[in-house]
């Protein structure tokens, strides 16, 4: 029977950890599938990553995949997704190389946008957020059982940056979808569970 459910919270809030215990404890002594999400964008990212997998063992099937979720067939599993928020990075940044100008990149506060410009980063919002429904849609369309890990970033101040406030944007509303769709929605504190939904 298909479920879902969406585990967030903010960082270090013991989001994985949680997440991976719940999986295993629905997977009832069978396999759970872990679908890392990540692409390694530097050595410090590395290496949460080695650790991340080092924390699991053979009670895992680990599938590494960055966007095409729905590619693999895990009818009947318990599925943790680890996370939203990288996955959707990588539609953002793949969407936004190929039409974002080049200067609102790592200065991007100091940038002054004109209304063209405003609206073609608006646009890859857009963009990056119905791929991924459609790709949630493709991959939660399978008879398993679903927990996806995401982030909240939008709790503290508005980013000065304007890429920062885009994928804001970007990964509040995917959020949201998610949750709409979900059968149970759990909010980390301090490595508290907290039922939302």
């Amino acid at each position: 029977m298909k479920k879902i459910i969406l585990v967030t919270g903010g960082q270090r809030s013991g989001k994985s950890t949680y997440a991976e215990k719940l999986a295993l404890e629905m997977a009832a002594g069978e396999q759970a599938v872990y679908m890392a999400t990540s692409r390694i964008w530097d050595e410090e990212f590395a290496h949460r990553v080695q650790l991340h997998k080092e924390r699991r063992g053979p009670q895992w099937i680990n599938l590494e995949e960055e966007k095409y979720l729905a590619r693999h067939n895990v009818a009947g599993r318990v599925v943790l997704v680890d996370c939203v928020t990288l996955w959707s990075t990588n539609f953002f940044f793949d969407i936004s190389d190929n039409t974002l100008p080049d200067n609102l990149g790592s200065d991007a506060a100091n940038i002054t946008m004109d209304a063209a410009q405003a609206q073609e980063s608006a646009s890859v919002v857009e963009q990056a957020l119905q791929q991924i429904k459609e790709e949630f849609e493709k991959f939660t369309s399978q008879d398993a059982t679903f927990i996806f890990v995401t982030n909240e970033i939008g709790l503290g101040g508005v980013s000065e940056n304007k890429v920062q406030r885009q994928f804001t944007d970007l990964l509040g509303w995917l959020n949201q979808y998610i949750a709409s769709k979900a059968d149970e929605v759990l909010l980390m504190v301090s490595g508290i569970p907290v039922k939302i939904k």
